[in-house]
């Protein structure tokens, strides 16, 4: 006995990629750490993946491949895509803008439209020109000013050729990663600059919402943010007060300070956490991926409803796993949309879903083994192909629902 979740009408259906994950080449504050921790990042990993592993350089070479890419998303069926913009391409020096990356960036975007994919474009995905970095970057209120100064020069060239954008990718995640645990650039493991970062990119998302809207007044603006769902075990007391901070602090903090500046939420989501005895991530990890992670669909259901809270549309801009031999990666989409579907019947305002990711990529400081695309990439000629999870979820899309035992 099946059963069909039908998806509202002009649901929209794609995949997500960032530009320091997929495009090769690049010289950032990213490529500079890459090259000065490889060796280390090998050696903590005993030795199992080479230096190399750790190192972007050409990956997917998807900046001179990108209509490729394109073409086979739109043979999957997508007909949305997001990206984004690589700032240290286009301002690789303070103040010297680079027009023929500008103009790169509006041939991925029409080649999108060109292909009937509406493109979601995110201004910031963590990496900046070195010339950024030296100055302090995102800890020094001062800078802020030269981020929205780099947005308002892409918004402008851009006006009327994109309607959605994302200023921010995954905030929490990289002030905690880089400041509070400081296991990524600059590996500043520092409580006072976490928060400094955390306030400075509140302002920056802001800042950027009224620039966007000053030269387009119908773009719809939002960040992605990666919320948990935190679940306090068997529900008693002790549990629940931590998984009440822990949502006000993880999940909602960011959210409740730039209210009044989106259009809509973008949601990343991976991770299930359970609160167990005053103890964080006691999961029970029947199901796990490549990376470790748990897999536990049920999740984004419980994500989408805490957020109904804002009235606000919700694209789900990330989800996905790491899954080299294909074998999980069909049922967790199948039953992560039976969840979302869940949530849409209860009123929640979903209004997209984007797999992550179109391709096998550059995965930060694990490089490049996890395995998350649709389809995969050979690294050593650079071959795509088409996973078999892939064409399941191209039926999906083309019947805007999903069928399940």
């Amino acid at each position: 006995m099946y059963k069909i979740f039908k998806f509202p009408k002009d649901f929209l259906w794609g995949a997500a990629t960032s530009a320091h994950q997929v495009e090769g080449s690049n010289h950032n504050d990213w490529t500079e750490w890459e090259k000065e921790n490889a060796a280390r990042l090998s050696k903590k990993n005993e030795g199992k993946y080479p230096p190399e592993n750790f190192i972007s350089g050409r990956a997917c070479d998807h900046y001179s491949r990108y209509e490729e890419d394109f073409d086979l998303a739109k043979k999957l069926g997508h007909n949305t895509h997001r990206f984004s913009i690589e700032w240290s391409r286009i301002e690789p020096e303070e103040g010297k803008f680079s027009e023929l990356e500008i103009e790169h960036y509006r041939s991925v975007i029409r080649a999108l439209r060109a292909r009937g994919l509406e493109p979601f474009v995110t201004l910031w995905h963590w990496t900046m020109p070195t010339w950024f970095v030296e100055i302090g970057a995102f800890e020094k209120r001062a800078n802020i000013e030269y981020f929205a100064r780099f947005c308002q020069r892409i918004v402008k060239k851009f006006s009327g050729e994109v309607t959605f954008w994302i200023t921010i990718n995954e905030p929490e995640i990289y002030a905690g990663n880089s400041y509070l645990k400081g296991v990524w650039p600059p590996q500043n493991k520092n409580f006072i600059s976490y928060i400094k970062v955390l306030t400075n990119l509140i302002k920056s998302h802001k800042n950027i919402y009224e620039i966007i809207k000053k030269y387009d007044s119908k773009a719809q603006i939002g960040i992605t943010k990666n919320n948990i769902y935190f679940e306090a075990y068997q529900n008693k007391i002790g549990n629940r007060i931590l998984k009440k901070f822990i949502d006000w602090w993880w999940n909602f903090y960011f959210l409740n300070r730039i209210k009044k500046y989106q259009d809509f939420i973008g949601l990343n989501h991976y991770f299930h956490n359970r609160i167990k005895n005053f103890k964080f991530n006691q999961n029970e990890n029947k199901k796990i991926s490549d990376m470790g992670w748990e897999l536990y669909p049920e999740s984004i259901y419980y994500v989408l409803r805490s957020l109904k809270r804002y009235n606000q549309p919700i694209y789900i801009t990330e989800n996905g796993l790491a899954d080299a031999e294909d074998k999980n990666r069909e049922w967790f989409i199948k039953e992560s949309l039976k969840n979302i579907h869940k949530a849409i019947s209860e009123g929640v305002d979903v209004r997209g879903y984007l797999y992550w990711s179109l391709l096998d990529n550059f995965e930060w400081d694990k490089g490049f083994w996890p395995r998350f695309g649709l389809v995969e990439i050979n690294y050593r000629t650079l071959e795509r192909r088409i996973r078999p999870s892939a064409w399941e979820y191209k039926k999906i899309i083309e019947a805007n629902s999903i069928e399940i035992s």
